[in-house]
Formats: C-alpha cells, sequence, structure tokens
C-alpha cells in the first residue's frame, strides 16, 4: 500500500487504543523510524504529514541528511546505541538522543551540544528485560541511579524522560508487562522531583506492539514497517 495509506491506518489505529485507555490520540506522538530507507519513501512520509523521524545509526544518517535537509519542519532524533565517540557527531545531525545510556555518553554529549550552543533532549534508555543484546540502563542499577543524580551538571542536556525496547514477544501482548514496568519506573522517578529531571515523554511501542505500549502509557511511538513496509536488506 502507499506510504500515506499505511499512515492512515496507523493513525486511526493509534485513535483507537488511545480512546481505549482513556486518552486523546494528540497525548500520542508518532516517530517514523526510517532505519535503511531512503530520500523518497522519507519525503512521502513527509508529504503525508509525518514530522517526527527516528534513525539507528549515526554512520547511516550521514549518509542521507543532506538529501533529507530540505523537508520542512522535520525533527530527527537518534533511538539506536550510541557509542561515546560520536557523540559529536551525533550532537550536529540530531535534534535529540532517544538512547543515553551511560554518565560518559552524557558527559561527551553536553560537552558537545555546549560547542554547538544547543539545548539537546535526551531520554534515558532502560534495559527491562536484561538481555545482553541490547543497550540501556538496568532498571535497578547504580548506573541509573548515578545518571539520575549528575543531571545537573550538563547544563546542555534536557532529561526528559525514558525509552525502552522489550523483549520481541509473536503475541503483542507479551509485551504489556515491561511496558507497564517502564512506567510504573517513570512515575517512581518522576515522584523524586530530582532537579534537572522530567519525566515527561515515555517512548516505547514499535509496529508489532504500540497498541499496548498506548494502552499502557507511551507518549510516542516508532513506527517502522507499519509505514514504509518490509525494510531493504542492507549489504
Amino acid at each position: 500500500m502507499p506510504i500515506a495509506a499505511n499512515l492512515a491506518r496507523v493513525r486511526e489505529r493509534i485513535a483507537a487504543a488511545a480512546r481505549r485507555a482513556g486518552r486523546h490520540p494528540d497525548e500520542v506522538a508518532l516517530m517514523a523510524v526510517t532505519k535503511t530507507f531512503g530520500a523518497d519513501p522519507i519525503g512521502e512520509a513527509h508529504a503525508a504529514g509525518l514530522r517526527l523521524f527516528g534513525e539507528n545509526r549515526v554512520q547511516e544518517f550521514a549518509g542521507k541528511a543532506e538529501s533529507v535537509s530540505a523537508l520542512a519542519g522535520a525533527e530527527w532524533r537518534l533511538i539506536g546505541h550510541l557509542q561515546s565517540n560520536k557523540a559529536a557527531r551525533a550532537a550536529e545531525l540530531f535534534r535529540g538522543i532517544d538512547s543515553l545510556d551511560s554518565l560518559r555518553l552524557a558527559e561527551k554529549l553536553d560537552a558537545a551540544a555546549q560547542k554547538l550552543g544547543r539545548k539537546m533532549p535526551v531520554l534515558l534508555e532502560i534495559n527491562l528485560g536484561g538481555e545482553i543484546s541490547k543497550s540501556g540502563l538496568d532498571p535497578h542499577s547504580p548506573e541509573l541511579e548515578e545518571l539520575l543524580l549528575a543531571a545537573p551538571q550538563f547544563h546542555a542536556l534536557d532529561f526528559r524522560g525514558l525509552m525502552a525496547i522489550p523483549p520481541f514477544t509473536e503475541d503483542s501482548e507479551g509485551a504489556r508487562l515491561y511496558f507497564r514496568r517502564l512506567r510504573e519506573l517513570r512515575g517512581a522517578i518522576a515522584k523524586r522531583n530530582l532537579p534537572s529531571i522530567t519525566m515527561d515523554e515515555l517512548s516505547m511501542g514499535m509496529s508489532h506492539d504500540f497498541e499496548v505500549a498506548i494502552e499502557e502509557g507511551s507518549t510516542c511511538v516508532r513506527i517502522g514497517t507499519a509505514i514504509f513496509g518490509e525494510r531493504p536488506q542492507v549489504r
């Protein structure tokens, strides 16, 4: 199906899930995940009204940034793992980093954003399932606590909330417990009223489970294949 039609269907599903949870659809931002997709499908999505886009890799987006630079109002965020040695380049390319997962990376990003004279929104990535193959902070780790307490020292970073990718299950209901845990973690952090920390954003839910994520409180769903179709094979 054309991207515009796919997008309309996704928006309908977002609205229905929000209504089931007693929420307004406008409470849920839709991020198009453009990993492996080129300028043409991205341009189609933009023409259909999308403005928020997510990329997984700094190097990949650097290669197509110029080709999408004319898309008015487009906002690009990094949602994949970021190595600290690429923090400076990421700060140049992206409006925000949704995958902050270490104190060292925060230090690098803060320094890079200060040099650019920017305030950079960030989300803390949480590894809900303790999966070795995935990045993110353990929700019970001293590293998470250390980063939360260190937030005031990062004058160029704006700590806005949490992001997570739960363990994959064929049945989307299998992700519900993990989404609920992330929502509860956000609530627990918010109640502490930590300086320089807000917990307004909760980025969770992808093409196969975003409706469950919305029912559990997601404020941003990250959708790729449900909008663009199957991803091209990268060689």
